[in-house]
């Protein structure tokens, strides 16, 4: 889906912003504790934010890569102090192999009450929105603070675990928002493994996204089914499909390692009948399992993968 622009003197600008940078020393800067202006959660949403190397020099626009932290504890700040991603990007940025980018990792924390996760989701009685903060909120506010390019052309999202679940679900549901998505060792499970869940981790995962206190198939319900990927990939048609780019990336050992295989699987084939249209998403498996670790190193590739979708 790529968007043309009305006049030449545009896709002059454009081609500025995604010229390399020549010199090989310079550095981005990161940015934590930004705030989100937003009525849809009953906090104060936070996000960091790294800025390419000489943003501050030039009136370039930019595209927006947003990086999606996991669960369990995890911040708006790991991607950068414990998956080292500004040394990647500037790394990448000054070799010439990516063009300049800005980078938002927003906090998925739900703050009042940190034990329970978001996973980037709207709550099921509709009090706690994330998913609305997110797509509408800090999208607008982050298009409008920084220099950033604001077409799905130039939109990208990488996740890992939590946030690789969210970055495959939002690619799903919102197909005209970001053009390539990322998910380094997504959190997704069959529904047999739902089923499977005893009701303290039911609980902390998933209760108030999908309904606290649930057992047996009651936890399979609409709510559910709207946020699962498995379905949505099931009921999606090649439109959809192929609006957003996927690249899945999962250890060898990830717990999470046989739902990455059932959504290649998916991507690949429906029923009997192969579903070859969508056939073009990269699927990889590498040594190594759940952990900073992994991620460390898959970020490069995932980097490299959507910045080369926006060029197309």
């Amino acid at each position: 889906m790529k968007f043309k622009f009305a006049a030449a003197a545009m896709a002059a600008v454009i081609a500025v912003a995604w010229a390399p940078l020549t010199q090989a020393q310079e550095r981005g800067t990161v940015a934590f504790d930004q705030e989100v202006e937003t009525d849809a959660v009953t906090w104060t949403p936070l996000y960091s934010v790294y800025l390419p190397p000489s943003y501050e020099d030039n009136d370039r626009s930019y595209p927006v890569i947003y990086m999606l932290p996991g669960g369990a504890g995890q911040t708006h700040r790991d991607w950068f102090l414990k998956g080292a991603a500004a040394e990647t990007f500037d790394d990448l940025i000054s070799s010439g192999e990516v063009p300049p980018f800005i980078a938002v990792s927003p906090d998925p924390r739900r703050t009042p009450q940190p034990e329970f996760n978001t996973y980037f989701l709207n709550d099921s009685d509709g009090v706690i929105r994330y998913e609305d903060m997110f797509m509408t909120d800090l999208i607008s506010h982050v298009e409008s603070t920084y220099r950033a390019l604001p077409e799905e052309q130039y939109r990208g999202v990488i996740g890992l675990s939590m946030g690789g679940f969210a970055a495959l679900a939002y690619s799903l549901k919102y197909p005209e928002t970001f053009i390539a998505a990322a998910a380094l060792s997504p959190a997704i499970r069959s529904d047999d493994q739902i089923l499977a869940m005893n009701q303290a981790g039911w609980d902390r995962r998933y209760g108030l996204i999908w309904g606290e206190g649930l057992e047996g198939s009651a936890r399979l319900n609409d709510k559910y089914r709207a946020d699962n990927v498995f379905a949505m990939i099931e009921e999606a048609d090649e439109t959809k499909l192929s609006a957003t780019k996927l690249f899945i990336d999962t250890g060898a050992d990830d717990v999470f390692f046989e739902g990455s295989v059932h959504l290649h699987n998916l991507l690949r084939s429906e029923g009997t009948t192969e579903r070859t249209f969508a056939s073009d998403h990269r699927f990889m498996v590498r040594e190594g399992g759940h952990d900073w670790t992994y991620w460390r190193t898959g970020l490069p590739e995932a980097v490299r993968f959507v910045t080369s979708v926006m060029q197309d």
